[in-house]
């Protein structure tokens, strides 16, 4: 009897085991958890939203995906940064060696910098025209290589708003040296879900987190238009003016114009070389939006006005770069006001209002 009960008790643990084992092949096989990669402190995992992050991001030859990131955000840690990366190499008709491609994205999480430049900076990458509001309610931009999420008050650091941003970028390396080329990670919709899937993660971490984690079911629906080379007048404001040179590769892009947020950005765009952030003009009444303005200082010739229009707390904001510092005409302080008046008259602020 002991020996039947010995020999009954080795075939049900070999069962068990081979269950064990047919279980991690299937979990293996539909690339289910434990065996799928995770990036970002596991805000995002393969094949869980666009090319970049499925099979189809390593179709090149020679192509891997790897990521790097720091220690994650938490209630003592308020920055944090993670960069997924896709590297291939195709072999070059013209040298005996291979050609080099990178792309990658470049998440961020915590608050954002108290400097006035880095601020700006930082505006002029995450305000940039080609973005779309974001849907439900969501304080941000979205566009198809780069979006932005401010979070919620509770996760404010020294009184400066936190976000969460999303940016990519891409590098040819040859024979020719390398080249800044455009990379899109995804639709308005994918990357919306990347961002929202990136900010309930850092909140969590972070210790901030709402009840109810960030969520949106809505569409996309409003898409910028293409950029434009004429500068002429800048914004498509009459009297905005600035003088960016006959030949020049300065595009502007209108981004969006309602009642509480309007958009307008200038880069510098040439073959080979990164988007160089120019210019950028900004109104906004969303009060998450208008605290990313805290801190830098205000006035028409620093390009900063706060005002109470139809008893929302407003923001008008414009800033010119380097390359085109002091190319407005007749002057940068005239086309900020003109910018201003405008916007403000538009928006119903009255002429003693907007101002």
């Amino acid at each position: 009897m002991d020996g039947r009960r010995k020999r009954r008790g080795a075939i049900w643990a070999g069962v068990a085991v081979g269950a064990v084992v047919v279980s991690g092949v299937g979990l293996w096989a539909t690339d289910s958890p434990p065996f799928r990669d995770s990036y970002c402190w596991g805000a995002w995992q393969q094949d869980s939203g666009p090319d970049f992050l499925g099979e189809k991001g390593l179709a090149k030859s020679g192509s891997e995906r790897k990521a790097t990131e720091s220690a994650p955000p938490s209630a003592g840690r308020h920055l944090a940064r993670c960069t997924v990366t896709v590297q291939s190499t195709v072999p070059d008709d013209d040298s005996d060696e291979s050609l080099t491609f990178q792309e990658q994205v470049t998440a961020e999480y915590g608050p954002v910098p108290s400097g006035a430049e880095d601020r700006r900076a930082w505006i002029a990458r995450h305000f940039d025209g080609s973005g779309t509001r974001l849907p439900d309610g969501l304080d941000g931009l979205v566009s198809p290589d780069r979006a932005m999420l401010v979070l919620p008050r509770a996760c404010d650091v020294d009184g400066r708003p936190s976000a969460v941003t999303i940016r990519s970028g891409s590098t040819g390396d040859g024979h020719l040296g390398k080249l800044t080329m455009p990379f899109t990670i995804g639709t308005r919709s994918e990357v919306t879900r990347m961002l929202v899937d990136l900010a309930n993660t850092g909140m969590g971490k972070a210790g901030c987190a709402p009840a109810e984690p960030l969520r949106t079911t809505s569409p996309v629906v409003t898409i910028p238009e293409d950029a434009e080379r004429a500068m002429h007048p800048l914004c498509r404001i009459p009297g905005v003016t600035v003088e960016s040179g006959k030949d020049s590769e300065y595009r502007q892009q209108v981004g969006v114009v309602d009642g509480r947020l309007q958009t307008c950005s200038v880069a510098w765009r040439a073959r080979g070389v990164p988007d160089e952030p120019a210019a950028q003009y900004v109104m906004t009444s969303e009060p998450r939006l208008a605290a990313l303005f805290d801190g830098l200082p205000e006035g028409a010739a620093e390009g900063l006005a706060r005002t109470e229009c139809k008893g929302r707390r407003t923001v008008f904001y414009g800033h010119l770069g380097t390359a085109l510092k002091g190319a407005g005409e007749p002057d940068d302080r005239t086309v900020f006001e003109r910018f201003t008046e405008s916007v403000g008259r538009r928006i119903g602020c009255g002429s003693g209002e907007g101002a």
